[in-house]
């Protein structure tokens, strides 16, 4: 069961919140990269745990990752595709209280039109109530996909062995989320 005062439905803040990414760059070092928010809402339900649910829709032009030339790789069909597939999506399909401030959200992941189901360990980091008077409540957490799984295997062999951009990928949450009166 859910702590009772997280129940209620919530609309994700972008301004204060990241959905980011990291990739392992020619065996040697990390990319980071984010993508802004589209649109994000959230319902908890501590009576009803089946009724919770996250919607989260990503704005793949607005890839970022400190670089142009890489950024505007990333929008292209080697990558994200952004001119076919403008958005990637999420949509939970469970959302489970774990004990203390431990959650599990399960659900589709569309990226480039592929749906994979994929399980994000989220912690609640805190809720308050802001100088406007709203209350924000605060998740984090990562988990790690295949990009091959979403149709992304453009890649460059390295001369000393090895490939210039791993397969794996570590999805970055860090959520401020406003709750709706």
């Amino acid at each position: 069961m859910y702590p009772s005062e997280l129940t209620g439905t919530y609309t994700i803040d972008p301004a204060h919140s990241r959905f980011g990414f990291t990739a392992r760059h020619a065996m040697v070092t990390k990319v980071r990269g984010s993508i802004p928010v589209h649109e994000a809402t959230a319902a908890l339900d501590a009576e009803n745990p089946a009724a919770s649910g996250v919607r989260v829709v990503l704005e793949v032009a607005g890839i970022q990752t400190g670089n142009q030339m890489r950024d505007d790789h990333l929008r292209t069909g080697d990558f994200l595709d952004a001119a076919a597939h403008p958005y990637i999506t999420f949509d939970s399909t469970a959302v489970k209280h774990e004990g203390g401030d431990s959650f599990e959200v399960t659900g589709e992941l569309t990226i480039r039109g592929v749906t994979r189901q994929v399980t994000i360990p989220l912690d609640h980091t805190g809720t308050a109530v802001d100088a406007q008077g709203l209350t924000r409540v605060g998740f984090e957490g990562a988990t790690v996909i295949n990009r091959k799984d979403f149709g992304m295997t453009y890649n460059a062999v390295l001369e000393t062995g090895g490939v210039m951009i791993s397969d794996r990928i570590t999805l970055e949450f860090d959520l401020s989320a406003v709750k709706n009166a």
